[in-house]
């Protein structure tokens, strides 16, 4: 996307895309300079609450990151080109490491609103692929190196980190709770509306993918409360604070 190149944005050593409720982390960057998405020729702007719609550009320790705060979704009625417009975008410039983050719902009955989950693969169930007919699918989507490296910081800090299946499905409407039990026994630990078409963008364009969900909530049945974006929004500032620390402490290990 050439409009990148007009407002300065180069090669980064790793991209975030942060999630509903996750954005407080690009406030971390330093040296940053923000972009919003409306000045950006060609890059959809999301309405959804929590997605604020700007890149912020900058440093943590030395390492030269981006972090794309809020996206847009397939169920905003933007197609699955324009979902993955900025990911294929921002690697194009040069960027080989991304992290891509989403608040989820847990499908696990242990896991608690809070938890964050690496992901170690997912279920595209969405009915799209960004990918072009001469771009190959991917056995294995999410890094393993990339995947340890966040491990290995989070046990550092102290910062409990579950790895599990997240299962992307199209929205905007929650699971009911039949759903959240077939995608229990297709192997899905965490759901939610994104990360799936980003990922697969992501690779095609030659980077390495690390994934994070946030479990905002458990999902549909598990708990029998009812479920709102709000309660999503919520559950990501009270995890602010142990997200963003794993992220900034993080980044060197990521940019190697």
């Amino acid at each position: 996307m050439e409009s990148l190149a007009k407002h300065g944005v180069g090669a980064v050593d790793v991209a975030f895309v942060l999630g509903s409720g996750l954005g407080e982390f690009a406030e971390r960057i330093q040296r940053a300079r923000a972009i919003p998405y409306a000045e950006i020729d060609g890059l959809p702007v999301s309405g959804v609450k929590g997605h604020a719609g700007r890149l912020v550009i900058g440093e943590l320790g030395g390492v030269k990151v981006l972090a794309q705060q809020g996206r847009v979704h397939l169920y905003e009625g933007w197609s699955v080109s324009e979902v993955t417009r900025a990911v294929r975008a921002i690697a194009k410039r040069g960027c080989r490491r991304f992290v891509l983050t989403n608040a989820a719902g847990g499908i696990r009955p242990e896991w608690r609103p809070g938890l964050l989950m690496t992901i170690r693969d997912h279920l595209n169930l969405q009915g799209r692929t960004p990918l072009a007919r001469d771009e190959a699918g991917y056995a294995r989507p999410y890094d393993e190196g990339l995947t340890a490296a966040l491990h290995e910081v989070a046990k550092e800090r102290g910062i409990a980190l579950e790895s599990g299946v997240y299962a992307g499905l199209l929205g905007p409407s929650y699971e009911t709770p039949a759903e959240i039990r077939m995608l229990a026994k297709l192997g899905a630990d965490a759901v939610g509306m994104s990360t799936v078409a980003e990922t697969l963008a992501a690779r095609a364009c030659g980077a390495r993918v690390a994934g994070i969900s946030l479990i905002t909530n458990q999902a549909a049945g598990i708990s029998g409360e009812r479920l709102s974006h709000e309660e999503v929004i919520a559950a990501g500032r009270e995890a602010a604070g142990r997200f963003s620390d794993l992220l900034e402490h993080a980044a060197a290990s990521l940019a190697r």
